[in-house]
């Protein structure tokens, strides 16, 4: 029977991380995965989904070449280059994660905790120290819907499509539902969006979610807020995409007749990533409140370090930026004006638009603002908001900004280069 410090169960940004690090460690260390490595962020989410909104944002720029002086005649849309683009790049980004695991056992096959220090696999048993899972986590189903491949799909199946949908329900108004409504309305595709709660992306700053619902509105995409999935008539749409969030992937991995602690439909664990069963941690999706892969990669190398360490590392760092990729682009971070009302904080927004930066203007893309929240008491930099062009690029300066404890005259003594987007962060600070 295979021994190891460590096996981690899950080979997504959790799992593959935590490998890694306990590789670089010393550990002897075996990665279990029964589907593909990278998880659902490379194979399923992240980067697909932001391939196939590359080529939707090329089409649009050839679509408004003249704008430049550029003529171009009869751009359209090969959808099967498309996906085959998407399917090249993939594989390339699984064959360099793969050359990375060398000293890792590397198991694909699915896996059942039998005991804290034993895991059933296809082909028997392995024992480890130390147990990390990082499950990850998979689409939430319609209530009383079956997903099914021809119409009713999740975002899995939405990313493998051979055609483009003639018109497509996207139900579900978050980060992912406003995602594939930009792709799929640039590529051609007739779309409404259905959202339950009054606002699309439900928690961002409420100045962004009216602004890309009007965005929305002039490409062409309906969107029905404050909606109620029964009052469609699907028969309407060729194709009714279910963008209702992620759930915990935990239920095949044995955990109740360990009698791990769930909280939520979540594995629960401590501040160290610690469930309440011993030298066993969870990391990733299948833990965290926060299902963002650059959250996972965190806690997942965070967790090795606690095992190693005897939990001396505290999974305190909730400075975690947030981005959407529509077009234009959205991006959040810290605190926003709602969590500070809430807080009892006073504040100062500093607010600019990007109808005033003349790089904007260079590449047409000068819709949208950005926002920068201090604390009016200390100064310091205490959240950040954005939608407009590069914001996804943008948010890493006010990251940086608020986990170093900056403050406004901090950040304005800073040199940004000219033109660009960036100084837009220095002008807005100046407001």
């Amino acid at each position: 029977m295979p021994k190891y410090d460590l096996a981690v169960i899950g080979a997504g940004w959790a799992g593959y991380n935590a490998a890694i690090k306990a590789k670089e460690l010393g550990l002897k260390v075996c990665l279990i995965e029964k589907d593909r490595i990278g998880g659902t962020c490379l194979n399923y989410g992240c980067i697909p989904t932001k391939i196939l909104i590359q080529s939707a944002k090329i089409f649009l720029q050839a679509l408004k070449s003249k704008t430049f002086g550029v003529e171009l005649e009869n751009p359209r849309v090969n959808f099967g280059q498309i996906q085959q683009r998407k399917d090249k790049i993939i594989s390339l980004l699984a064959q360099g994660m793969q050359s990375r695991l060398k000293g890792i056992d590397f198991i694909k096959t699915g896996a059942q905790i039998i005991s804290p220090g034993r895991i059933k696999i296809e082909s028997g048993e392995i024992q480890a120290k130390f147990i990390l899972i990082a499950s990850g986590s998979r689409p939430v189903e319609l209530a009383g819907e079956i997903i099914d491949s021809d119409k009713i799909i999740s975002s899995n199946e939405a990313l493998s499509l051979t055609d483009l949908p003639e018109s497509l329900l996207i139900v579900g108004g978050g980060f992912i539902g406003c995602e594939f409504a930009g792709l799929f309305s640039a590529l051609g595709s007739q779309v409404t969006i259905a959202e339950r709660m009054p606002l699309l992306l439900p928690g961002q700053d409420s100045q962004i979610s009216r602004k890309i619902e009007v965005i929305f509105n002039k490409k062409g995409i309906k969107v029905s807020c404050g909606a109620d999935i029964s009052s469609f008539n699907l028969n309407n749409y060729s194709h009714i995409l279910a963008c209702l969030g992620r759930a915990p992937n935990i239920s095949d991995l044995g955990l109740d007749s360990l009698g791990l602690k769930l909280e939520n439909n979540r594995i629960a664990v401590d501040g160290y990533l610690k469930t309440s069963v011993d030298n066993i941690y969870a990391a990733g999706d299948c833990a965290s409140k926060l299902m963002l892969a650059h959250y996972a990669a965190y806690q997942g190398a965070l967790a090795v370090e606690n095992i190693i360490s005897d939990n001396s590392h505290k999974a305190d760092n909730f400075i975690v930026p947030a981005c959407v990729f529509t077009e234009p682009q959205i991006s959040s971070v810290g605190m926003s004006e709602e969590n500070a009302a809430d807080a009892g904080i006073k504040i100062k927004v500093h607010k600019f638009d990007f109808r005033a930066s003349a790089m904007a203007h260079v590449i047409d893309e000068a819709e949208g603002f950005i926002k920068i929240i201090s604390n009016l008491e200390t100064q310091e930099v205490v959240g950040a908001c954005m939608i407009g062009p590069g914001a996804c690029e943008l948010i890493a300066v006010p990251t940086m900004a608020i986990s170093a404890r900056l403050n406004i005259k901090q950040l304005r003594e800073m040199i940004f280069a000219h033109p660009t987007l960036s100084e837009s962060l220095r002008e807005t600070i100046n407001n």
